[in-house]
């Protein structure tokens, strides 16, 4: 399975792609929401995306919104990762098509957890 990390922190992309690759996974990073536009064009979806909210460029809700426009995602589960701790920002990126959503700082038991109740 592949998985792509999205965070413009790079100590954020090594610990969660390391996590992800403990799982089983082929990780890909991308600093930023259109970097990573770019990467799902030119590679293909991946079957998971960990991705940040705040971010440069094109930050992490704005990338969730512009992955569901688009059908050929549909399958491709999308789970924020974030410091965002509100009801508000969690709704939000829920409706907006998030299927996950964990709170930095989180544990590697958190982030294992999220991923099989996602089916992966």
């Amino acid at each position: 399975m592949r998985a792509l990390v999205i965070d413009d922190s790079s100590a954020m992309r090594r610990l969660l792609g390391g996590m992800l690759a403990d799982l089983g996974f082929e990780v890909t990073e991308s600093e930023h929401g259109a970097d990573a536009l770019e990467r799902l064009e030119a590679q293909g979806a991946p079957d998971l995306v960990l991705v940040d909210w705040n971010m440069p460029v094109m930050n992490g809700l704005d990338f969730v919104k512009a992955v569901r426009a688009q059908p050929k995602y549909d399958g491709m589960r999308l789970m924020m990762v974030t410091t965002e701790t509100g009801a508000e920002e969690m709704t939000m990126a829920l409706e907006a098509g998030a299927d996950e959503y964990v709170m930095k700082p989180f544990t590697r038991d958190a982030i294992t957890e999220k991923i099989r109740m996602l089916g992966l």
